[in-house]
């Protein structure tokens, strides 16, 4: 297989979600049968929605933007990921957004996996049930005033959660 560039890339090892790739000594992961994902910023009245969930590959729970994966059944392989963003903040969360702002797309850890994420800004949220997530998820939500970002973060970090990079989005430069 090539990669468009005329590199041999080699498929060590695919499942259903992902594919373990081999560029001459390069080894990296993708998602499979091209899935995408989509991340959610959802600020309500000066307070971010935040989901805590156990992630397998960390071993614990993690803090993370309420997020989902774009087309990843057979019969939505062709969904819009917007329609995506609002099913998934609906699921997760429990607030319904009126309007879902493309940020564009971004790339979370280029080095390693090729896996990228449209990153949506939910507009006209409003509360529709408690949120938890779907079949076996078990996702608590949080929402957090913007000011407290940074001392909750910090609890979450002393109760040994994982905190995920996309967070970094609070903290100012400089």
């Amino acid at each position: 297989m090539s990669d468009g560039d005329g590199a041999i890339v080699e498929i060590m090892w695919e499942g259903r979600f992902i594919t373990a790739k081999r560029e001459g000594k390069w080894e990296y992961v993708s998602r499979s049968r091209g899935i995408r994902a989509a991340v959610i910023l959802a600020i309500d009245e000066d307070h971010v929605l935040l989901v805590e969930q156990y992630r397998v590959p960390l071993g614990k729970n993690c803090i993370e933007l309420p997020a989902g994966l774009v087309g990843d059944h057979d019969d939505n392989a062709d969904e819009d990921a917007s329609i995506a963003a609002i099913r998934e903040l609906d699921e997760e969360t429990g607030y319904r957004a009126k309007t879902m702002e493309n940020c564009g797309e971004y790339f979370s850890s280029p080095g390693m996996v090729s896996e990228s994420f449209s990153l949506f800004k939910a507009h006209g949220l409003t509360k529709v049930g408690e949120g938890g997530g779907v079949d076996s998820e078990n996702i608590t939500v949080h929402r957090v005033a913007l000011t407290d970002m940074a001392s909750f973060i910090q609890q979450k970090r002393l109760e040994g959660l994982a905190i995920d990079v996309k967070l970094l989005l609070f903290f100012p430069l400089g």
